[in-house]
């Protein structure tokens, strides 16, 4: 019991943590002081500083090995999949032109795994997966 009450503490501190990264990196209060690409190297740091994710380990993996990564991640249940998603689309939609795409396309699968994994139907999770299908035609 006690372990389940840990794992589920940490689903939530994960969670909390993707959305305050989410908040402080693209809220939408602009800061122009601090340059965009600032901004993705302090995102990757929280989330290799704070959960142990290492994302630029996650984007040089293909497919199959991006879902084992996912996988590892006990505290990852499908909100905070689709929280990390939501990271990567928007840097993916503010990257410069030649990283934009690899951005995109690993959010997209990530959406596609919790497609997969959850197997409630979101329109939410389906809305985003539209806008990046579109922005990387």
């Amino acid at each position: 019991m006690q372990q389940k009450d840990f794992v589920m503490r940490e689903i939530e501190r994960i969670g909390i943590i993707m959305r305050s990264i989410l908040n402080k990196l693209f809220g939408g209060r602009e800061n122009f002081s601090v340059t965009f690409e600032r901004q993705i190297e302090d995102t990757k740091g929280a989330l290799l500083n704070e959960i142990d994710f290492d994302l630029d380990k996650f984007m040089r993996l293909n497919d199959e090995e991006s879902n084992e990564y996912i996988a590892y991640f006990k505290e990852l249940n499908i909100e905070n999949v689709e929280l990390l998603a939501k990271i990567i689309s928007q840097i993916g939609f503010g990257a410069s032109s030649g990283s934009s795409k690899e951005y995109l396309r690993k959010a997209l699968r990530l959406y596609e795994y919790c497609n997969v994994q959850d197997k409630v139907y979101s329109f939410d999770r389906e809305e985003n997966m539209n806008k990046i299908q579109t922005a990387l035609l």
